[in-house]
């Protein structure tokens, strides 16, 4: 396959997906790790995508990265069997931090019928969680994101350093023995704050999340007490998480 073939494949890929990594792209290409480097630097100064640690995302603006109507639908099957197994950690009474995303939100519907006191920035989850009986729900304040559905900025993180909670349930956009990252900086600031000012942290994250970066550091690893991701995680991802102490749940 010649320069212009490849190119033209990697557009396609990256059009139907978020994220692809070296290997995945070296097998399915059938090219040398130098010639996909030069292939990817060249899509990234036409503004196709963002080359990141072990492969590459999507442009914003090209695919729908950071589209919440978008992600809810991408594995849909494992975040339900995540969700399942997160709502299983939330005790009744308790008061959770609910972060934004879809993963976080297929938690908010196993939530609804519970006894909670629950704090979100997404509208999204509060639309999920209105008309719950049990459910004791507060907004954050926050500048609107409409691709996201969250508020995000410095009302946000001000509403967040004033409260306590037992459990934070929270996405993320990628996760290396570097740490957990995101891929929108006002997203990092909220979900730093969350992580303070919680007892317990439960990450929830599909398989395709670990061993990849985001473009923002959010956290060490050892931020996290509970990492709940799908059975797809690979053996050397498990033992990463695994050596931090963190307890890991595969649903």
């Amino acid at each position: 396959m010649n320069a212009a073939a490849r190119r033209l494949e990697l557009r396609g890929i990256f059009e139907r997906q978020e994220f692809a990594d070296l290997a995945t792209l070296k097998k399915r290409l059938k090219a040398s790790e130098s010639t996909l480097r030069r292939d990817l630097m060249a899509l990234e100064r036409e503004g196709v995508l963002k080359r990141v640690h072990g492969g590459a995302l999507a442009a914003p603006g090209r695919e729908p990265a950071y589209d919440f109507a978008w992600q809810s639908e991408r594995m849909a099957e494992a975040k339900a069997r995540i969700a399942r197994a997160t709502a299983g950690l939330v005790e009744d009474g308790q008061a959770v931090i609910l972060d934004g995303g879809s993963t976080v939100a297929a938690v908010a519907r196993e939530l609804a019928s519970r006894s909670l006191h629950v704090l979100t920035n997404s509208l999204p989850i509060a639309e999920l969680l209105q008309h719950a009986r049990g459910v004791e729900l507060t907004l954050t304040g926050g500048t609107f994101d409409p691709r996201l559905g969250a508020l995000l900025g410095p009302l946000t993180e001000h509403s967040l350093a004033a409260v306590a909670a037992d459990v934070l349930v929270m996405g993320i956009g990628g996760a290396t023995e570097g740490g957990f990252t995101n891929n929108n900086a006002l997203v990092v600031g909220s979900e730093r704050k969350m992580i303070e000012v919680s007892r317990l942290v439960v990450i929830v994250a599909d398989h395709t999340k670990f061993g990849r970066a985001g473009l923002f550091p959010l956290a060490p690893l050892a931020a996290a007490h509970v990492v709940v991701c799908d059975s797809g995680l690979e053996p050397r991802h498990q033992e990463m998480l695994r050596a931090q102490g963190i307890r890991l749940i595969l649903a």
